[in-house]
């Protein structure tokens, strides 16, 4: 049995996304708290269209790996990511290198929930404001209401 690299099956998944088929993918990592929690949900990705600041996307960084994080800038070709849990550091890629758009976090019970409901981007906005108080916040997040969540 062969076994395929993650680049190898996310790379398969922006094919099914290129053919127009929605993609239901596992996110890996604490990078995109407090709003898609890493190995419990999943995003439905769908072909990027015209992105824009503010959308969480599949992008190819840095020209060696997949992320799912959020636009933060553009600048003509230019796309500046973080991830709503990081605290600093940045990735980069062109515009073409971003492969999908996310428009749906799915809970470990199956249920939908849009990313860009109008609390979510209210809330994510507030969120890229409190940057410099992040880590404190994050770190409240992680040891009461993430060990909740993640119980059930």
């Amino acid at each position: 049995m062969t076994q395929l690299s993650d680049n190898e099956i996310i790379g398969n998944a922006v094919q099914l996304v290129n053919e127009g088929l929605r993609v239901t993918f596992p996110v890996k990592g604490y990078s995109m708290l407090p709003f898609i929690i890493g190995g419990v949900e999943s995003v439905d990705l769908v072909k990027p269209g015209h992105p824009k600041v503010g959308d969480v996307v599949l992008a190819w960084v840095e020209g060696c790996r997949y992320v799912v994080h959020r636009i933060i800038r553009i600048e003509g070709e230019q796309v500046t990511l973080m991830g709503d849990g990081n605290i600093a550091g940045v990735e980069h890629c062109r515009l073409d290198e971003v492969a999908a758009l996310a428009v749906n976090v799915v809970t470990r019970r199956g249920k939908h929930l849009p990313l860009y409901a109008p609390w979510r981007v209210k809330a994510s906005r507030l969120w890229w404001r409190l940057l410099p108080v992040r880590r404190w916040i994050l770190g409240v997040y992680r040891r009461t209401w993430l060990k909740v969540k993640l119980k059930y």
